[in-house]
């Protein structure tokens, strides 16, 4: 079993999927999840049968939670879980806003202060959308102007008062993570590195420890310690000359070499790793994130390696999906044909046109 497939088959992508959404976002332990679309798609395409509405649902029923864990990004995670993840993770975060906040011209009895005007606006399990707690923060005299209302609902949210809630009327909402998440597990922070790897690389696997330090933002040193309170449950062996961390029991093997896969923009099997070398070639990774500007295209994935983007075009009478290959593929199209399937029934709409274009 190669790596790439062995990625494939522990990221649920390949091999066993799991039931429902809350079981794919507690495996995986965080799913990116900054771009609405796409993070419902990479949990949906992980299920049985894929289901944008089963996702949305696990959302307005509060068994995966949006908020912004680790690295100042937005990722789903277990509700339970959310405290633990926010303190283990976001803390440093927190402990270097200062300069932030300085450029801003926001002080820190600002964002206290926007605390309580928030608390008090979503108390009872309430829920407001975005441009009305800007709104609302606005009217109460602090600007949220060039940046500054992102800036406070994230601070907010890092510092578990808010999280997102479900989409209305295609606006994001907020609500308090009290409401949201009542039920907490403790854990001590060697506890917390532990858990917290131990589902990384079970998921994950194989990977290095800069691989998890890179995932969660935490120093080398920090994932290391996370790597070995977790052994008990884990492996290292080398590959190539590389160490790498396994899950001391893995899943059932399965044949990946012709799988074919559309899978999300951001999505972990490419996002969750610091060196991608092993699923798209150096002179490749450019056209997932044209121009290093954040935004990662979705992915056409065969036999495990990223040998392509694709795009989806909604309309009242299908869907339209474009496949971009890096490079001419033989058959394409038709090897293609039952995961654009997938797509549609994912959508719950026709397969429309699907089209195959160049790169360049």
């Amino acid at each position: 079993m190669t790596l790439i497939g062995q990625r494939l088959i522990n990221q649920r992508i390949a091999g066993e999927r799991l039931a429902t959404p809350a079981e794919i976002v507690r495996w995986l332990g965080a799913v990116q999840a900054q771009d609405y679309h796409q993070c419902l798609w990479a949990v949906g395409s992980r299920l049985p049968t894929p289901s944008l509405a089963a996702v949305e649902a696990a959302i307005a029923d509060g068994s995966i939670l949006r908020t912004w864990p680790m690295r100042g990004t937005i990722h789903f995670v277990p509700p339970e879980d959310v405290r633990w993840m926010l303190k283990l993770c976001g803390e440093r975060l927190l402990a270097m806003d200062a300069r932030r906040l300085g450029q801003l011209e926001l002080s820190y009895a600002d964002i206290e202060q926007t605390y309580t005007w928030i608390q008090a606006a979503l108390s009872g399990g309430k829920r407001m959308t975005r441009g009305d707690l800007l709104d609302l923060i606005e009217r109460n005299g602090i600007s949220t102007k060039g940046g500054r209302g992102y800036h406070i609902l994230w601070h907010s949210a890092q510092s578990g008062l808010i999280c997102l809630g479900p989409m209305q009327d295609k606006e994001q909402t907020f609500a308090l993570l009290d409401d949201w998440a009542p039920q907490q597990r403790a854990l001590s922070t060697d506890e917390a590195l532990a858990e917290l790897a131990r589902r990384y690389v079970v998921s994950h696997a194989p990977v290095t420890v800069y691989d998890f330090a890179r995932w969660t933002g935490m120093t080398i040193t920090e994932a290391r310690k996370g790597l070995e309170g977790a052994a008990g449950d884990l492996v290292k062996e080398k590959i190539d000359g590389v160490e790498y961390w396994q899950p001391a029991s893995p899943l059932p093997p399965v044949d990946t070499d012709e799988s074919v896969y559309l899978l999300a923009g951001f999505d972990e099997y490419f996002i969750g790793y610091k060196d991608r070398e092993a699923i798209v070639a150096p002179e490749f990774a450019t056209y997932i994130v044209p121009g290093a500007n954040g935004i990662f295209k979705p992915m056409l994935v065969i036999g495990g390696r990223v040998v392509g983007t694709w795009a989806r075009t909604v309309k009242k009478k299908g869907v339209t999906i474009t496949i971009s290959p890096f490079a001419a593929i033989d058959g394409l199209a038709e090897r293609v044909s039952a995961p654009a399937r997938e797509y549609a029934e994912y959508l719950g709409v026709p397969l429309g046109e699907m089209k195959v274009e160049s790169q360049t």
